[in-house]
């Protein structure tokens, strides 16, 4: 893992150490290339010099030990150069070389050696491209690269040296402060190089193009501090699909993981999650120049009546607001723009003032006075080979000084990547602008930063995952008595009723009171309505007995509880336990056609109650609870008890719960309350190979 002090050393080097051959002299290159004024110490057994400076002949010949080193060496010399370095306490390494657990077993094992001979030192790799500091000059990195020096901008760490390579080649004027392409990840991760971005006060977002989450705990206690620190973090996660997933393994050993539990991670952290390179990179790139901000009512001004409507469409698509203009603002530019203009947001203020720079001026000044977040103002330049940018320059020219007047968040929009030239997109970062290359990104980021800065506002509430544990390796039910037994003593409701056998079933049917549900008792059965061990709405003693004898071969104890009635909905509420992420619980429409609905959300562990109400008001069955077409609403505060309850359960259980189900959750009107009707719980042996019931 290293130390911090090992991984501060490597990032903010004194002195680099080469080692290897050709590519090792790609590395010193592109280290002068990119303004490195710290010493470089090429290592090679044989050569005398490389790219002209002396070199040593390995790491014990060292003047002293270095701060960095980058290894562009083969697999076994890796691992052997690390150890050497290892034990001169060099700061860290950065280490090229392929061949490790991406590669199968015998990769595993030289992956495991590698560990091994690192030490405490921080490093980063094996299987990578290296790492580029645009900020202080440092270049780990032996190929080409489009970046250049910045004084402050985003920090990317990605799993993939070619994706990462590409993002130094892009042309949307994201100031790109560091790269970090980290491979395997073997002993430095993506948790521990992002809680060391944080101390950087010129780093002013951070995005991370992930394939798997190795340390959920780890990253999320980086992601609390980040939100604390006010740092919003964009994530490109792939592996989403089947065949994604496999890619993944294939290419970094990383286990993609669930991806509900990833965006549960997520959203928990405040971290963006975009599915696509442009948005990650039109989101990092709007959160440099803006920030997080905890709304997102924007205005939108244009000359084309079908622009507008193409972002009011796409607004509504990224639920992302298009409130109506102050009765302020529309009356001034009402003043302006005349009667031949509707005013209205999104505004189209047509081409009468085309051109012309003051009317123009005078429109943009009464148009950022609305207050909103975020004023646009969609503008694409002709081609300059074949066209004259006068016009579209004036209409610039025109919004920046109405801009600079009105001092109001301000973005130019491009309805294709390419209207927006590099000096123009330049000018308006320098006036504090954003140049959004692509509406639908535009909005995306936008919808992301209201998502950040809802997050920073709720930083103090915001727990990080406690670490997963592993249950015993054998997962044991319990009956549903005795796991509605077990839910009870927690806080969760559940029916009157009571265990039987064939002989007392319709004896202890008539002492709870008619109509009742007898259920086959059985640990060894899930799902009892799909084998006839369910038998509801029972209104008399003989009915009980017909019911037991048809359960005969499922049982010989039985389960007898009242039948609840009128309840406006079932929920399901579950929690089940992830290798990854720990415990998840699952908060959905129940009943038997909970595969067909498809309504859940999932939560990661530890949970608030607002996170549950806010849970439940997502889902589609959500009407219902909230009385729907004149029905009573349900209990809901009921239930967000009760699924507090089973979070408090698995929490204490955390060590033995594998698996939680209740199904159906019933939900009674007004202050009913709920009733959790089946439960199925399964437990794993503690260490003292027993249940923890």
């Amino acid at each position: 893992m290293g130390t911090r002090d090992h991984l501060r050393r490597l990032l903010s080097p004194r002195h680099i150490a080469v080692f290897g051959g050709d590519t090792a002299a790609g590395a010193i290159r592109q280290c002068r290339r990119t303004g490195f004024t710290g010493t470089i110490w090429p290592v090679h057994p044989r050569r005398t010099s490389i790219e002209g400076l002396p070199c040593y002949p390995n790491a014990s010949a060292l003047p002293e030990p270095p701060d960095a080193s980058f290894l562009a060496v083969p697999r076994d010399a890796t691992v052997e150069v690390l150890a050497e370095l290892a034990a001169r306490d060099a700061g860290g390494a950065v280490c090229h070389a392929a061949g490790f657990a991406e590669d199968g077993p015998t990769g595993a094992r030289w992956q495991r050696e590698f560990v091994r001979a690192a030490g405490r030192m921080a490093v980063i790799g094996p299987n990578c491209v290296g790492t580029l500091d645009y900020l202080d000059g440092a270049a780990l990195w032996a190929d080409q690269h489009g970046g250049r020096r910045v004084d402050r901008g985003v920090a990317v760490i990605t799993q993939s040296g070619n994706i990462g390579q590409n993002l130094t080649m892009q042309r949307r004027s994201m100031p790109l402060a560091r790269l970090m392409t980290v491979g395997n990840a073997a002993v430095t991760g993506v948790a521990e190089l992002v809680e060391a971005l944080l101390d950087d006060p010129r780093i002013t977002a951070i995005g991370l193009h992930l394939e798997g989450i190795d340390d959920p705990a780890g990253l999320s206690r980086a992601a609390v501090r980040a939100l604390h620190r006010r740092v919003p973090i964009v994530v490109l996660k792939t592996g989403r699909s089947e065949l994604g997933g496999r890619a993944n393994l294939s290419h970094t050993s990383s286990l993609a993981g669930s991806d509900v539990l990833c965006d549960a991670f997520f959203r928990r952290l405040g971290m963006a999650r975009v599915h696509q390179v442009a948005t990650f990179l039109e989101t990092l790139k709007y959160l440099h120049v803006h920030g997080a901000r905890p709304g997102a009512r924007i205005a939108s001004a244009s000359c084309s009546g079908g622009e507008a409507s193409l972002l009011a469409d796409l607004a509504h698509d990224h639920d992302v607001a298009l409130p109506p203009f102050p009765h302020d603002t529309a009356r001034r530019l009402d003043q302006v723009l005349g009667e031949r203009v509707s005013v209205a947001n999104p505004l189209d203020y047509h081409t009468y003032i085309w051109g012309d720079f003051d009317a123009q001026r005078d429109c943009f000044r009464a148009y950022l006075t609305t207050g909103f977040d975020m004023h646009l103002l969609m503008l694409d330049f002709p081609r300059a080979d074949r066209c004259s940018p006068e016009a579209w320059q004036t209409t610039l020219d025109a919004y920046l000084a109405a801009r600079r007047h009105a001092g109001a968040p301000a973005c130019v929009v491009s309805s294709l990547p390419e209207g927006l030239p590099d000096p123009v997109r330049t000018r308006l970062l320098d006036e504090g602008v954003a140049p959004m290359q692509g509406i639908a990104e535009c909005l995306a980021a936008i919808a992301a930063a209201r998502q950040v800065g809802l997050a920073h506002v709720a930083a103090d509430t915001v727990q990080p995952l406690e670490p997963a544990t592993e249950p015993g390796a054998e997962a044991l039910p319990l009956d549903e008595w005795q796991g509605k037994r077990a839910l009870a003593e927690w806080g969760v409701p559940v029916p009157a009723g009571a265990m039987a056998t064939a002989e007392t079933a319709a004896e202890v049917a008539r002492d709870i009171g008619f109509p009742v549900v007898v259920k086959a008792a059985s640990e060894a059965i899930a799902h009892k309505s799909d084998v006839g061990g369910v038998h509801l709405g029972l209104t008399g003693e003989e009915h009980v007995r017909d019911a037991v004898a048809g359960m005969a071969g499922l049982s010989r104890r039985f389960l007898v509880e009242r039948m609840v009635r009128g309840a406006v909905a079932e929920l399901i509420v579950g929690v089940h336990r992830d290798p990854q992420f720990g415990p998840a619980l699952t908060i959905g429409a129940g009943g038997t056609m909970v595969e067909l609905l498809d309504d859940a959300v999932t939560l990661l562990l530890p949970v608030r109650r607002d996170e549950i109400h806010a849970a439940l008001r997502s889902l589609r069955i959500w009407p219902l609870l909230n009385g729907f077409r004149g029905q009573p609403p349900g209990d809901v505060e009921a239930v967000v008890g009760t699924v507090t309850a089973v979070a408090d359960y698995a929490r204490g259980h955390a060590h033995t719960l594998v698996e939680l189900d209740i199904n159906p959750l019933l939900v009674l009107p007004g202050h009913g309350g709920v009733v959790a009707a089946d439960v199925l719980i399964r437990l794993g042996t503690d260490e003292r190979g027993g249940l923890d019931g």
